[in-house]
């Protein structure tokens, strides 16, 4: 834990550097609020431009890059969380309206190549079904989990709904993505054109990475943060 604390961003990075540095963090500017033409500007500086707070920025960015990074509580409540649900939120739309049909794309041009047509309508109906779960594992949250959140930080005594819940209930939305992937690897004929079937594997590892660290955001940072409410205000 020393070693990760020691490569923390800072705030008086530029930030241009850090999206340099790791071009993964390019998806989450957009979830964040935070439009290009940042220029040598410090992160600081860039977020208090784009009216996000710069201790929640950080922490995204270093969940994202360093694995095993868990903020303590005292990290937790000593930086403003107000944007940790709106950036779920834009997660959830970032997934199923961009990455999401990016990837179908992709599985409707191998399918329709396939000489096989009862295969090519299996791989459609399994991406088809993981699609329809992803969106109603978001659709749970949306109704459910994150106005609790947003009715706990206004203050009100919400006992409609306890994180607990959550934590016994949230399935795994990227794990069917490896199946996904098997299917790529073991059942796919040679004759696909190569560019459709790397494509949708470059995009499907991205999505499942990314997916992972949302599902961590939510259990490691959100659960924490809310049961902390809870236990505040509920009690």
């Amino acid at each position: 834990m020393k070693d990760i604390k020691s490569r923390l961003f800072a705030s008086d990075a530029r930030l241009s550097d850090l999206v340099t540095a790791h071009p993964s963090l390019l998806s989450l500017l957009a979830r964040l609020n935070i439009p290009l033409g940042f220029g040598d500007r410090s992160i600081a500086d860039v977020c208090e431009a784009s009216g996000v707070d710069t201790a929640f920025f950080l922490l995204i960015c270093n969940v994202y890059t360093f694995n095993g990074y868990v903020p303590s509580t005292a990290v937790l409540l000593g930086t403003d969380m107000s944007g940790l649900v709106p950036y779920l939120e834009k997660s959830h739309r970032y997934y199923v309206d961009k990455r999401l049909p990016h990837i179908e794309k992709h599985i409707d041009a191998i399918a329709h190549q396939l000489s096989k047509p009862l295969l090519g309508q299996a791989f459609i109906r399994f991406f088809d079904q993981y699609r329809r779960e992803v969106e109603e594992h978001f659709r749970h949250e949306e109704q459910e989990v994150f106005p609790h959140i947003g009715r706990l930080m206004a203050g009100e005594r919400d006992r409609s709904y306890r994180i607990g819940d959550f934590l016994q209930s949230h399935s795994d939305i990227e794990g069917k993505l490896g199946d996904l992937l098997n299917i790529v690897f073991k059942y796919l004929p040679p004759q696909v054109d190569d560019d459709n079937v790397l494509d949708v594997v470059y995009d499907i590892l991205r999505l499942s990475e990314d997916l992972k660290k949302h599902t961590f955001i939510e259990e490691k940072i959100m659960v924490p943060l809310v049961g902390h409410l809870e236990n505040a205000i509920l009690k």
